[in-house]
Formats: C-alpha cells, structure tokens, sequence
C-alpha cells in the first residue's frame, strides 16, 4: 500500500485553489437592467429630497425616477453608477443616490451602497456622508458653463481617491442627467453635423504683430482699475467695493494676449524658428500649447504656482472641459520673434496634454480670476474672460465621416465613458508624479542592496545604520506621509474583480499602491516576501524600529522556544484563509474583519481614532517591545497570503555554511524573526530578508566558519614569512649568526 504525505504549504495551496474552483464554477447572478431598479425600494423619498412624498415609476428610456411632492415631480432621481462606470478603490462602483430639480441643481444626494475599505473601516462613515450631502444646491448649468470648475472638492485625509471618485461621480452622471432630460435649459449633446476641420499644417506664417491682432490670430483682454474696482464694487460682499484700487482709472490693470501656437504657423510667427521647434520637441503627440503675454499691476501667473504646483489665476474652458495649468506644463518665453511686437513683463507657454478633450478647432475662453483681500485671510474673487477662435485661415474642412449603422449608437457614448476613466486615474498619476519619484528612487535602491548584498553587508556598523534609515523612510515617508501601506484587502478586491469582470482602471486609480505591487510580485520570484515584509512595510518598519529603542533602553527580549514558536506560525495563515472565506460570500464583511490589521490605525490614520482600535494596535506594539516582529510572525494575514508563493521563488541569495546547523547555532539564535530552523536551513515563508544573517556569514568576529578560516590563512601568512634574525639555510653567513647572550 503506497502512503505519501503533503506539506502544510501544499495543503494550503491546495485549499486555495479549490475555494477558487468553488467560486469560479458558481454562477453569477444575472445583473439587474439599472441600479436604480435594484436600491430604490429600500430609498426615503423625504431622505432625498426634504418634504417628499414618494418616488414615481422608473421612466423605460433612462434609469431616472420622478421625486413626487404633492402629486407633482419636484425632482428627478438617479443612482450615478448608471450613468457612469467609475470605480473605487475596492474595484467597485460607489453607488450614490442624486436628485436633480427642475433648474439643474442637485436637490439631494445621499451615499447608499459602497465597498471602499477606506470608508468602512479607515474613515468614519458620518464624515464621508457629510461630504457627499454637501453637493446639495451644486448648479450643474455653471458646471456645464465652466467646465467643472464652479465647485472645490474637499478631500479627505486618508481617502483621496475614494472623494475624487465620488465628486467625479455626481458631477459627470448629473450633467448627463440635466442634458437628457433638458433641465435648467441644458440641450443632450448632439453629433456635429455640419462641416469637420482640422489644423492645415501648410497655412502660412502671418507678416506682423499688428496683422495677428487684426486678424483674430491674437486675442485680447484689457482691464483698466476703473473697471476692475467697478467689477468688485458689484459683489455681493461689500467689503469687496470697500477696498478698491487707489490707483488712477485708467491705469493698466492687465492687458493680456493670447495665441494658439501649437499651429505651426502661429509657432514661427510669434516664436521664431529655433524656438518653434524647440516646442514642437516638447510637446507630445495631441498635445497643444498657448502662449500667454501680460503686462500690467496684475499677474496671470502669481507665485501660488511655485508652492502648490498650479496656476491658480488662469483656467482653459471648452464647453464642459476644463484645463489647469501646473508647473511641469509650462514653459516662459525668452523673445518674440514676430516684428512690431510690443513689450511684456511675463510671457509664458502652457501646454494642453492630449488626454484633457481639448479640441483645438472649437472656440475656448481663457478665464482670468482676480481676487481681493477682504481681511487677514478673507479674499473674494471675480472673473473674467478671454474668448478665442482660431481663424479659418489655419483650418482645413476635413471629408464627413461615413454613416454609422444604428446597432453601433452606443459605441460613442462607451467611448467617451471609457476616456472619462482613463482621465480620471492619468489626473491622479500626474498629481503623485513626486510621490512616485521617490517609491521609485526607494525601490532602486533596495534592488541594488539585493543584487549586491555580498558586499554591502561586509561593515556590520555601516549596513546596521543603512537599514535603520531605509526602514524610517519607510515608516515616515511611505506610511505616514505617502498612506502607501499594502494590506490584504487589496487581495480581496483583486479576487473579486477577477470573478466579477477584471478592469485595470479601479486599480490604477491608487498609484502608489499599484506600483508596490507589481514591485512585490516581481520580488516574490527572485527573493519570496521578504522585499516587502522586511522593507517596505511601514508597520512592519514601525515593530522594528521601536524595537531597536526598546534594546537600547535594555528592555528584556523574549525567544519564544522552537517549538511553540513553530506552533504558533500557523495563526496567521488560519486568519488569512478565514478572511478569503468569508469574502466568497460578503466582501463588505471580510473588509471589517480585517481589522486584524493595525495597518488603519497606526499607518494610514497615525492613531487618530476610536480608543478600541488606537488601544489594539497598541498592545501589537508593545508585545514587539519584548518580541521583535511579534505581529508579522503570528497574526499578519497579509504577511501569510505573501508567504503561501514564497517557495516558487527562481534564486536562493542568502548563503550559508556547511556547518550551519550543525554544529553552529549562532544565526538561529540571532535571527530576528526565528526563520532559521535549529538544523540551519532558512524557512523562505518566515525569512523577512533583513540580512542580518549575511552580516553574520561574513563577520571575522561571530561566525565560527570564517574564524578558523582567518586563523588558517594567518598561520599559513606566519609559516611563509622567513626569521627576519637568521638568514635561510645555505646562506654563506648562516654559520656566522649566533645566539645572543644573555
């Protein structure tokens, strides 16, 4: 009878793979026809919308339903995951009831279904749902008029993606609302009809300056003081009108100009040549770029640019998109090229990435916001707008595009939905541009630590204060700074997008996040978890560290003995498939439950909360005290779901003796974490590759190993260097060396 036996690693694998079968072979549920249809019933009207009575019958041709009051519709509901395919950052939608009235403006809004880890168990639910109640009374006639730029979006610390998601959400889904149905005078966009054009790259370059502003090639806005104290003594506020200029009426206010010199012939007109193809190199492919002069009392630029990364004084508008300008999209001009041009104190070049919508054949408006100081940190704002058109002498009717066969109508509208993603999470990588500089820079550096691990482990001192330093950027920087700390319900939301149809847009929306993983996953083959558990952890980071202070001010360690220690490893993997189980059948429950995580607590909210959480992850702290890593050893559910691949790994970079085991025991002893079994070989699901055994494997002063090895290779030194008081045998002068006397 033939007998075999499995490890407890394949039985876990086996087990997941099964679950996974078991999961894979159930099927979905056929979806509902609208959201709407599946969380209206359980809705309160008079929730919504104060003083309603009830909700009308869904219309058939949109997932909107009429707030009743008094037998009359008072308001149109509608859930904003119907109109729009935005996701979170668990990967799925976040459900939000909106109601429009009759003027465009939202009437209510409520928060009803969602999956956001952040909001569940990070963020407290009241603060979320006060943030999205406060777009009650948002005009979606001045949205649609200003391209999105009439409201601020408040962000929650800890929850950034989650509010941009959400604001992107009802402002987006709320216009397309108000067109389809024609509230507040809003038209459903429709197809162009008429003639297409195009920018003709062969048009010739104008003569002048003069010729430019003659012919539209250059625009114009001139304020004088009168009009700008005129403006502000027309505000609401009055202390606006209070505080006017002193300056004479007619002095120049600002007198700005602007051009569209991303048309080649505009470019070597006003550039020159030489500059003109320096733009052409800066810019990308469906990028373009304006040139902006100003002189006067006022800058369109401003200094909040330098600090905050924008300027915060102009704004692009065409129809519903809006394009800000940040530092690294601007350029300043040195000269003008073009004769009779007069003199500037800023001239500037702003470029308009492809993916904002900008067409550069359609009319835009520049908008200039001029602000007054009303008290010591009180300002009102006033704007004003530039329009501009591109004359026809730099365009080209283009042929009309073929008729589209009707089953095919719903393609542009996908289209435009999967471009409204896609803008979402480039807005936010571009935003984490320095964030992600300074992962990647970390990310480097500990690769080049591991490929060339043999020497920088050789000064015991040096590598010491090398770890200590990486593991506070770690914590500090990464964690506290940069909320970038991984945690197992990050697997949860993988799993269920998998089964539930996978989308790499719910994930890219956390940059940071999505790069540590394809980091981790790229570590798993070549070195197991170790490259995340042992450094780039920032709770991880946090154990170690306060137990490095913890040894210095002599507070016990305790070594748990081997075959507890070997016992109670398994917890964590118990913990992490139990979470997997339940989020086969609620993934809202599995988030709660895994607040067996600390990582909310001491990392993503630095503590700030509720006593029962801020005292848990506490007590893991102060057990690290005596027990260095004692959470990442028993309880981490992440650690466990990161070790379970670990054995897969291609390469075996940590070295070791043939003596290691037996007899020595000193890296067992002094391993951190106790991965090192009593026979001397590394258990790769337990290792957190802190190096600490190479440290010892080249240490003249620890390892018994490379002790006998230095006193062979000086014995062999001693045997092989003559006695410098008598001359060799054979020497002529050997019979004449004596002992000295005494």
């Amino acid at each position: 009878m033939m007998s075999f036996r499995l490890s407890p690693h394949r039985l876990l694998l086996s087990a997941i793979v099964a679950l996974t079968w078991l999961v894979l072979s159930v099927p979905l549920p056929a979806a509902a026809q609208t959201v709407l249809a599946q969380l209206l019933p359980d809705q309160i009207a008079s929730d919504l919308v104060p003083g309603a009575e009830g909700f009308g019958p869904l219309r058939e041709d949109l997932a909107v339903a009429p707030v009743l009051k008094g037998g009359e519709t008072v308001a149109w509901a509608f859930v904003t995951s119907d109109f729009v395919g935005t996701t979170g950052y668990s990967g799925k939608p976040i459900h939000t009831l909106v109601a429009v009235d009759p003027d465009a403006r939202i009437a209510g809004v409520r928060l009803v279904k969602h999956s956001e880890p952040i909001v569940l168990i990070g963020i407290p639910e009241a603060k979320v749902r006060a943030l999205v109640e406060g777009y009650k009374g948002l005009d979606l006639v001045a949205e649609a008029q200003s391209g999105g730029t009439t409201h601020e979006v408040d962000i929650i610390s800890g929850a950034t993606v989650t509010v941009m998601v959400i604001d992107d959400s009802i402002v987006r889904s709320g216009l397309k609302v108000a067109r389809a149905l024609g509230l507040g005078g809003l038209a459903p966009e429709a197809a162009a009809t008429g003639p297409r054009y195009e920018i003709d790259m062969t048009a010739p370059a104008p003569a002048d300056w003069a010729t430019m502003e003659g012919d539209g090639t250059l625009r114009r806005l001139s304020l004088d003081v009168g009009q700008v104290n005129g403006a502000f003594a027309a505000n609401p506020d009055t202390r606006a009108g209070q505080r006017a200029l002193t300056e004479a009426p007619e002095t120049t206010f600002i007198d700005m100009q602007v051009a569209l010199v991303s048309v080649p012939a505009i470019g070597r007109a006003i550039l020159g040549e030489a500059a003109d193809a320096n733009l052409r190199g800066w810019l990308a492919e469906g990028d373009q770029a304006i040139a902006v002069f100003g002189d006067g009392l006022y800058s369109f630029k401003g200094s909040g640019y330098v600090r905050g990364g924008i300027f915060d004084r102009i704004v692009l508008i065409q129809d519903d998109v809006s394009v800000r300008f940040r530092d690294r999209d601007h350029r300043r001009i040195n000269g003008i090229a073009a004769e009779g041009a007069p003199g500037f104190a800023e001239m500037d070049l702003f470029r308009i990435p492809a993916g904002t919508g900008f067409d550069p054949t359609k009319p835009f408006r520049i908008q200039l916001l001029v602000h007054r100081e009303v008290g010591p940190i009180e300002k009102v704002f006033h704007t004003f707008d530039l329009g501009y058109e591109l004359p026809p002498q730099y365009l080209r009717q283009i042929a009309a595009p073929a008729p589209v066969a009707a089953p095919a109508a719903a393609t542009p509208a996908a289209t435009e939905e999967t471009q409204a993603q896609a803008e979402l999470w480039k807005r936010i990588w571009l935003d984490a541009q320095g964030k992600i500089a300074v992962l990647g820079v970390m990310l480097a550096v500990l690769t080049g630590v591991f490929f060339f691990q043999h020497y920088v482990v050789r000064n015991e001192r040096h590598f010491y204060i090398f770890r200590m330093a990486y593991l506070a950027v770690t914590l500090v920087v990464l964690g506290w700074m940069f909320n970038a700390q991984l945690s197992v319900v990050n697997l949860m939301a993988l799993f269920g997008a998998l089964t539930t149809g996978f989308s790499w847009q719910a994930f890219l929306l956390d940059p940071l996040t999505f790069i540590l993983w394809f980091a981790v996953a790229a570590a798993l083959l070549f070195w197991g978890r170790g490259a995340y558990c042992g450094w780039l952890c920032p709770f991880g980071a946090l154990q170690e560290l306060t137990n490095q202070v913890a040894r210095k001010l002599r507070i016990p360690q305790w070594t748990l003995p081997w075959g507890l220690h070997e016992r109670l490893w398994p917890l964590k993997y118990m913990i992490f498939l139990g979470l997997f189980g339940v989020s086969l059948m609620s993934v809202e429950q599995a988030e709660r439950l895994a607040e067996v995580e600390p990582f909310k607590t001491a990392i993503i909210l630095k503590f700030v909360r509720a006593w029962p959480f801020v005292a848990y992850a506490v007590a893991l702290l102060v057990a690290g005290l005596f027990v260095e890593r004692f959470y990442c050893r028993y309880l981490c559910p992440l650690g466990a779901a990161l070790a379970i691949p670990a054995r897969i790994r291609m390469f075996d970079w940590l070295k070791r003796y043939h003596e290691c085991g037996n007899p020595c025991q000193i890296c067992a002893h002094e391993c951190p974490v106790q991965a090192i079994h009593p026979t001397g070989e590394i258990n790769p699901n337990e290792c957190v590759n802190c190096l600490h055994c190479q440290v010892l494997y080249h240490s003249p002063k620890v390892c018994p190993v490379v002790i006998k090895k230095m006193k062979r290779r000086d014995k062999l030194a001693a045997s092989a260097i003559p006695d410098l008081g008598r001359p060799p045998a054979g020497h002529p002068n050997a019979a004449r060396v004596t002992e000295p006397s005494l």
